[in-house]
């Protein structure tokens, strides 16, 4: 009977043994599996980073391009046209007002009043070419070519209105200033203000 429990007892051990070495061999596998995990997490992760590094440098470049001004935006037609109209504008309010300042038609408000629409029509007119300027040099705005031409474009009307504005207030400036003179039959003193000729 000593034997038999013997034997029993070391069957025993065996099938523990054999147990264990099992469990062992499924704790490695687990381990094993971990650090695949691991290493699929990390490499997930060094591959999101690298991405994101990529994502972000071509975000940089793209913004910094926005920055940039292209030949096809400093060369538009329009920006010189803008220019040509501020010019044209400056000379057109400055001889108006100076007609009108010579002219005894006028009263000293009046004349103040057009004093005041004209340099308000100028302040704005500066503030164009301030935006303008601030378009079409580079860094100082994040903006495409075409959200660079559609502003330019913007300035441009807007400019071309204000020289429409000026070209109509002198016009119907100049008519007061005719209906006034007729009324005080100063026709001599009109033929000499706004060199007209018999």
């Amino acid at each position: 009977m000593g034997t038999t429990l013997k034997a029993n007892a070391q069957a025993d051990e065996i099938a523990q043994l054999l147990l264990n070495v099992e469990k062992l061999a499924q704790f490695k596998q687990i381990l094993s599996d971990m650090k695949k995990g691991h290493q699929i997490v990390s490499t997930g992760y060094d591959t999101v980073k690298d991405l994101s590094k990529d994502n972000f440098s071509l975000h940089k470049n793209f913004l910094d391009g926005l920055m940039q001004v292209s030949p096809t935006v400093r060369n538009y037609k329009k920006v010189a046209d803008i220019i040509d109209y501020q010019i044209l504008l400056v000379k057109e309010y400055k001889n108006a007002f100076n007609r009108f300042k010579q002219d005894n038609n006028f009263t000293t408000q009046e004349l103040d009043y057009l004093g005041r629409v004209y340099n308000n029509l100028f302040k704005q007119s500066l503030n164009n070419l301030d935006d303008l300027a601030t378009i079409i040099t580079a860094n100082k705005l994040r903006m495409s070519d075409g959200e660079r031409l559609k502003a330019i474009d913007d300035i441009f009307m807007d400019t071309q209105d204000k020289v429409q504005f000026l070209r109509h207030f002198n016009n119907n400036t100049t008519v007061l200033a005719v209906q006034r003179a007729k009324d005080k039959n100063d026709v001599n003193a009109l033929r000499n203000i706004y060199g007209l000729t018999n």
